[in-house]
């Protein structure tokens, strides 16, 4: 083993909201980096987390000993009110290669792509869910059918918060986001918009839950991520984030079937194709193994790849020009859709209550 294949780059995590996944996926089993610390404001939670990984606690970069190698920035960024931008810059101003959380402006998504190149540092702005595990499913299912029939549209709904790496999908499945243009319509009922056009040439159709609550951004989105893509085949659906991820064939009645008597006499293959396939296991994982397994690991997948690319040595302004045409499109959509409202906010016992109701078999 080289020593390239065998270095495990120290990483601090910065900020242990969402930054507990990456605390957690640098514990799973097989990922080729090591937890350093902790860089947070010193709350409760940070503190709480620092003893329970058992590494130390820092509140400033200036703290940061001289052998940290990755900082995970994953701390609020402009658009949401938070610093992370100016602190990835400063991480690599001392020389440390940076991955980063969405959302970025992209004025913000610049400036960091500019500090990348003059330190000599790799630099990833991570969307996340593309590494979990059903939308990564869905994503290679997808460019598998776009290899053999194209795209006829694909037609979408999220909500505010995750309106971006849901169109990094989009970009993932047809390769690609340019050139694009897209309309939004006024606000349909219920708080959701919708923006329709193309992108890379594929008719687009999106309806985006346009609500945040400010105080508990956590909350309160109907679905994150589902997704269809129509071929000439059939259609793939991303039933939402956690999946599952469905197949089903377009109905066609074939010639031999126009003088038949019954279906049986008809010798079309086709029509002996399971009407929907499940590509992932049909119930998808709870929202608490999500929590505790898909997300971490698909941290992990992020956190390795940038490993990858420190290695080799990656200029990142490739990577950073899409994803500055991600901020653009994003930008563009939001804009118009104007100002979120706040949502209404559903208790943990509605959702079971719900959940049950919708089991009960009838007497």
């Amino acid at each position: 083993m080289t020593h390239a294949e065998s270095w495990r780059p120290r990483v601090v995590v910065c900020g242990t909201g969402f930054g507990r996944t990456y605390l957690a996926a640098l514990r799973r089993p097989g990922v080729p980096l090591e937890l350093a610390g902790i860089l947070a404001r010193g709350s409760k939670r940070s503190l709480a987390c620092a003893e329970y990984y058992q590494v130390p606690l820092y509140t400033d970069v200036s703290e940061l000993p001289g052998d940290i190698d990755v900082g995970c920035v994953v701390v609020d960024g402009a658009l949401n009110g938070g610093h992370g931008g100016e602190l990835a810059v400063a991480l690599m101003a001392r020389g440390i290669h940076v991955l980063q959380e969405h959302p970025l402006h992209h004025s913000e998504l610049a400036a960091c792509l500019r500090q990348a190149r003059r330190s000599g540092v790799v630099y990833h702005l991570n969307t996340h869910y593309p590494h979990v595990p059903a939308i990564s499913t869905f994503i290679g299912a997808a460019r598998r059918l776009l290899e053999r029939q194209p795209a006829l549209i694909i037609d979408a709904l999220t909500t505010f918060t995750v309106l971006y790496p849901l169109v990094d999908v989009i970009g993932q499945v047809i390769g690609g986001i340019r050139p694009w243009s897209l309309s939004v319509g006024p606000p349909g009922a219920g708080g959701f918009g919708s923006a329709d056009g193309t992108i890379a040439g594929v008719p687009i159709a999106l309806r985006i839950q346009n609500e945040l609550h400010s105080a508990d951004r956590d909350n309160g989105a109907h679905v994150l991520h589902r997704i269809t893509l129509g071929t000439q085949g059939g259609n793939l659906l991303l039933v939402n984030t956690q999946g599952p991820v469905l197949w089903s064939p377009r109905l066609h009645m074939p010639a031999d079937y126009k003088d038949a008597v019954t279906p049986q006499q008809s010798a079309a293959e086709h029509l002996d194709l399971p009407g929907t396939s499940c590509l992932t296991a049909p119930a998808a994982p709870s929202c608490r193994a999500m929590l505790s397994d898909d997300w971490p690991d698909a941290a992990g997948q992020a956190l390795a790849g940038l490993r990858l690319a420190i290695i080799e040595g990656e200029d990142p302004l490739p990577r950073g020009q899409y994803h500055l045409g991600l901020c653009q499109i994003v930008s563009h959509i939001t804009g118009l859709l104007g100002r979120p409202s706040p949502p209404a906010l559903a208790s943990g016992d509605a959702i079971v209550e719900a959940d049950r109701l919708v089991r009960c078999q009838p007497a």
